[in-house]
């Protein structure tokens, strides 16, 4: 017996040391995997790290994540964007308290946007530079947090990250060749440089790049806009010119707009000013007699054998004051006060991109001005603080309506004055209305960590898993209706933007008036128009993109409502990976409620008090509205002058 018992126990030993054996090899397989997984994918290593860490919470509900296949990215067909570590780098756990996860109530019904990027420009490249900048600022969230916890940080005042105005008149600072100013949370509507300088050296050419971040392993950062100022002509003129263009590491430069335009009659209008002011190089007589004015500038090109000179708003040695400003469309350049370029703004390079402005070539620079920057306001100084925090939601009740509001990350302005005004109705305030403002991340980590503080501070804000693109705003329109449904159960869900004026009274009882409680979609019905096939137009819509000569029944953006069932319908298409995504929110919005013509009986309801241009007495919805004419027309209202509009808008 004791030998066989001897005969086992070698038997045994002799298969635990070959289960061991294979137990090591193994597990030094997954720890080379592991290693060169974290390695070449920085994501993925802050990814292992939050999963594993022993004081995370679960506010996104990460186990019940379906993670999609690789996505390869439609722009570059050679590069396979690895979606697993997309998606589970933004749902990955997170030490957040319960109140700051009502900042994510969309995020896990999200989980699924990276297999619904067909037809949307840079799509997947915003998720994944949503997944940097997310772990950037939860790395920042965690630091602020021991630094608070810090008995000696105590009692110091916040410091301000996102001034309203920058400004440079050092000499010694001036005097470099080239001239940079960094703008740290970027531009935005109202926002304005201002440059006094002097065209010198031996040609008198110098340029202003408004230029983004480098992105990691890219050599240069975009240019949003690049002004080039030639006194002497190039290789197409002789002529002084003016060109504009922008440039990407994807597309190099685009194509050059140029000032005096090769072709007049082709000149288009950007927020309504002509491209090119048709007097820049135009001969005339008329500004002879005021050749030497200081008040008029002229290039010192003259044709040979006449006085007759060309009109240019630069001359060499000749002092200047430019200011570039950005419109709702593009950027307007004017000199000593008369409007000269506009340059309307290209897919994916929008002004909040900008964080450095830079000025280089022959110029004697003397001061720069930086003004009307996007800026948060300090809630230590907010008198009525509480009465701008959102309502808690009730689940016990149903929402008559539930409002979702489009806004980029650093419009803290437009945010504030939409607080301060429509959002103060009685119906909002009482809880029968809820209101949500619906922002992208932001690639700058300011913007990012000033706008965590604004949504904490008022509850309002719900962040988007993805980078703000203009192309990517039907993925918020999802949201809207997500959150209309899955997060509250709202009779009505309405889609609006933080620049346009809401009157809810008016919206609540055009909705009791009308009495349709399903397949509605309210507001101004378009049901006759086509898709624009301008390639040059901001919204281009290719053959490829929707074959069709008319779009079916949409209502237009800046102010709609669908019922109940339309939103939810839209959530369990999208579920179902049914839904169609197109980059003209309110046009999608108006293909998918045609699509559901099959479940639903669906009504369309005009509103024609719904301005999408701007305002006009008796107004319910007026688009285009900035913080000030908010202000007005929220104050109109209250002394009882009724919907009557303010300024020009």
């Amino acid at each position: 017996m004791e030998i066989r018992f001897k005969a086992v126990d070698a038997l045994l030993i002799s298969r635990m040391k070959k289960w061991l054996g294979s137990l090591l090899v193994a597990s030094l397989f997954m720890l080379l995997i592991l290693r060169y997984g974290v390695m070449k994918n920085p994501i993925g290593e802050r990814y292992l790290t939050s999963l594993f860490s022993p004081n995370a919470s679960n506010p996104l509900e990460l186990h019940d994540a379906v993670v999609p296949p690789a996505v390869q990215n439609p722009e570059n067909a050679s590069t396979v964007v690895p979606a697993a570590t997309i998606v589970l780098s933004l749902l990955a756990q997170r030490n957040i308290s319960k109140e700051e996860e009502k900042t994510l109530q969309t995020w896990n019904h999200l989980k699924h946007l990276v297999n619904h990027s067909q037809g949307l420009p840079n799509a997947v490249d915003s998720i994944k530079d949503a997944g940097g900048a997310w772990n950037s600022l939860m790395d920042s969230v965690e630091e602020k947090r021991l630094r608070d916890g810090n008995e000696s940080s105590r009692g110091r005042g916040k410091e301000k990250q996102c001034p309203y105005f920058l400004n440079k008149m050092n000499k010694s600072e001036l005097d470099n060749s080239i001239y940079k100013l960094r703008v740290p949370c970027g531009l935005t509507q109202g926002s304005a440089i201002t440059i006094i300088g002097i065209p010198n050296g031996l040609l008198g050419n110098f340029r202003i790049d408004l230029t983004g971040e480098s992105l990691p392993g890219e050599p240069d950062p975009p240019i949003i806009l690049h002004y080039n100022l030639r006194l002497h002509g190039d290789k197409i003129t002789e002529d002084p010119v003016i060109v504009q263009n922008t440039w990407t590491v994807a597309h190099d430069w685009g194509e050059e707009e140029r000032c005096p335009s090769p072709a007049p009659e082709k000149i288009k209008k950007v927020d309504d000013l002509d491209q090119c002011n048709k007097m820049v190089g135009k001969e005339d007589s008329q500004f002879i007699a005021i050749t030497h004015s200081n008040t008029s500038r002229r290039s010192s090109n003259v044709q040979e054998g006449s006085k007759t000179r060309k009109y240019f708003p630069f001359n060499q040695n000749h002092p200047f004051v430019a200011t570039l400003r950005v419109g709702l469309e593009g950027i307007q350049m004017t000199v000593d006060g008369k409007h000269i370029t506009s340059f309307a703004f290209r897919e994916t390079l929008e002004p909040w991109l900008v964080s450095e402005i830079k000025i280089s070539g022959d110029l004697k620079l003397i001061s720069v001005l930086a003004s009307g920057l996007p800026t948060s306001e300090d809630s230590e100084h907010i008198n009525d603080l509480e009465t701008l925090k959102s309502v808690p939601l009730s689940l016990q009740r149903p929402l008559d309506l539930f409002i979702g509001v489009f806004s980029t990350a650093n419009n803290f302005k437009r945010r504030m004055a939409v607080r301060r005004t429509w959002m103060q109705y009685p119906a909002v305030r009482s809880g029968a209305v809820a209101v949500r403002f619906f922002v992208g991340l932001h690639k700058n980590q300011i913007v990012n960590e000033e706008l965590w503080d604004e949504a904490r501070t008022y509850g309002d804000v719900q962040l988007m898993p993805f980078v703000d693109y203009y192309s990517l705003i039907t993925w918020k329109t999802l949201a809207i209706c997500i959150f209309g449904t899955e997060v509250v159960s709202a009779k009505f869900v309405m889609k609006t933007d933080d620049d346009a004026f809401v009157r809810v009274d008016e919206i609540l009882a055009s909705l009791n008036r009308i009495n349709v409680a399903h397949g509605l979609l309210y507001g101004l019905i378009n049901s006759d128009s086509r898709p624009d096939r301008n390639p040059h137009s901001k919204w281009y819509i290719s053959p490829e993109e929707w074959p069709g000569a008319r779009y079916p029944g949409w209502a237009h953006g800046p102010g709609y409502v669908v019922s109940h069932d339309i939103a939810k319908e839209i959530y369990m298409r999208y579920k179902k990976g049914n839904l169609k995504m197109f980059k003209l929110e309110d046009v999608a919005m108006g293909i998918w409620i045609a699509d559901m013509k099959d479940v639903l009986k669906v009504q369309y309801k005009k509103e024609e008090k719904v301005y999408p241009l701007g305002c006009k007495d008796g107004y319910i919805v007026a688009h285009y509205q900035g913080p000030r004419e908010m202000l007005c027309l929220w104050q109109k209202l209250q002394e009882g002058h009724g919907a009557r509009c303010c300024g020009d808008r």
